[in-house]
């Protein structure tokens, strides 16, 4: 658990040093995720890191944000929190970012890692709530750097979002209507560091490559064929194709560079 929230704050951190360098400017900038800008993708980490916060130590309060985003619609409910960040300047926008993750990892410390915490869709274990929030900050700071034309350096802290990308397997069929295959599949991965890890490694269908291009395909960064990942067998090709590691309806993926 501890891991993964200093792993969590690095991921942060990191995200930070990127946007004071940008500077100011920078935040007007378009995204890839049209229509967004940077400053709406920071305020939207920021925004669900204080939800996040909320659900661990208040979930009443959190719950009544529940209520409220059932109540106006889940667009509305974004488009306010947006809203709130356009209305801040570029260094207001990143004392939020460190202040909501702060926040986050503090209500986290000393939680037992399968304590089930609530979210917006089933309760998810402690340890995998700080992950999902690596991800997002992960895959959002990917929005961030490619409309910055910034090159992020890939770290260990990547096999976090790959776990969590194995995990939704399942989900990922089942998110778009489909009956998800008995068998999983074989994930080889290499990290930036030398490191290979691998799951499920006695089924037929396969996934190898680099450990950032898979994260970018299960986080719906990238599309396949920009990617150097090789797939062996007809569930791999069709779970690389509906992969989708983070909650909500089915993403719209991103089209070929």
């Amino acid at each position: 658990m501890r891991r993964a929230i200093k792993d969590f704050l690095a991921e942060r951190a990191e995200l930070i040093d990127i946007l004071e360098a940008a500077g100011p400017r920078s935040f007007d900038l378009p995204t890839p995720a049209q229509p967004w800008m940077v400053r709406d993708q920071v305020s939207h980490l920021a925004f669900f890191d204080d939800e996040a916060t909320k659900a661990v130590s208040d979930p009443d309060a959190f719950f009544a944000g529940v209520a409220a985003m059932a109540e106006v619609g889940a667009d509305v409910y974004m488009d306010q929190h947006l809203a709130r960040g356009r209305e801040m300047e570029p260094g207001e926008l990143i004392e939020w970012l460190v202040r909501s993750g702060d926040d986050l990892a503090s209500a986290l410390e000393g939680r037992d890692p399968d304590e089930r915490i609530p979210w917006y869709g089933p309760p998810m274990r402690a340890r995998s709530f700080v992950i999902a929030r690596i991800m997002e900050t992960w895959a959002h700071g990917q929005d961030i750097v490619d409309a910055l034309g910034v090159d992020r350096q890939p770290t260990d802290r990547l096999f976090h979002i790959a776990e969590l990308g194995i995990r939704t397997f399942r989900f990922s069929y089942e998110n778009r209507g489909l009956e998800a295959p008995d068998e999983r599949v074989r994930v080889a991965l290499r990290g930036p560091t030398g490191t290979v890890r691998v799951w499920n490694d006695a089924s037929s269908n396969s996934v190898t490559g680099p450990l950032e291009d898979f994260c970018l395909v299960v986080t719906q960064r990238r599309h396949l064929d920009d990617t150097h990942l090789v797939m062996e067998g007809p569930i791999a090709h069709e779970w690389m194709s509906i992969a989708q590691a983070f909650a909500g309806p089915p993403g719209p993926g991103r089209s070929p560079l």
